[in-house]
């Protein structure tokens, strides 16, 4: 049988066998350079993408460009997937590190001043883990002021934060999602809990 008609099956059989695995279909897409079995990939994440992209710049039409470039820069990097990590895991971390660099960009260009450094105290951060302070101020937020300090702070921290709090991930999740050990995963959130207190209470 020719590699053609082996493509030919391949697509055949997607039509019929909608259960296909994400990680074998990006073999295939690898394989075959085929934008129809892209376009699988494409209808099962692209309203998760949409709505990861809406989160970061509250404007439809932006995160439906940011979408759309995201599913773009995806078809040509597909092929760097190294299955080390289910494919929605690797998808999850292209998509918010595209969405971090495009809003860091803007940031950068705003020049805020809520823009803090790793050379902060780290005896804060180590005494924000100690205590629960930061998560009670962050659940009795008014959403409408919350919203205003989460575009006050890093895209970095941002990231974090939603990763926590509206994805419910935990902190193993996080780990998978950002390739970081478990101490630095506590360490980075505290400091973007105690960041985004700190911008609120500024409003």
């Amino acid at each position: 049988m020719s590699k053609i008609e082996n493509i030919i099956l391949t697509l055949e059989d997607l039509k019929i066998d909608s259960s296909i695995s994400d990680e074998k279909l990006v073999e295939l897409i690898v394989n075959t350079k085929s934008s129809e079995l892209f376009s699988v990939i494409y209808d099962r994440y692209a309203a998760l993408v949409y709505n990861k992209c809406l989160s970061f710049v509250q404007n439809k039409e932006e995160a439906q460009d940011l979408t759309h470039d995201i599913f773009v820069k995806l078809y040509i990097k597909i092929k760097t997937f190294s299955h080390k990590s289910k494919f929605s895991t690797w998808l999850y971390s292209f998509t918010y590190n595209h969405c971090v660099n495009y809003v860091q960009r803007d940031l950068n260009k705003r020049k805020s001043k809520f823009l803090y450094t790793d050379d902060e105290n780290e005896q804060d951060y180590l005494n924000a883990v100690l205590n629960n302070r930061n998560d009670e101020i962050i659940n009795s937020m008014d959403s409408e002021k919350l919203s205003k300090a989460l575009e006050l702070i890093d895209p970095n921290d941002k990231t974090i934060l939603f990763m926590k709090y509206q994805d419910d991930m935990s902190i193993e999740d996080i780990q998978d999602v950002l390739d970081l050990g478990k101490s630095a995963v506590k360490m980075r959130l505290s400091r973007a809990k105690n960041r985004l207190v700190k911008a609120y209470e500024t409003i």
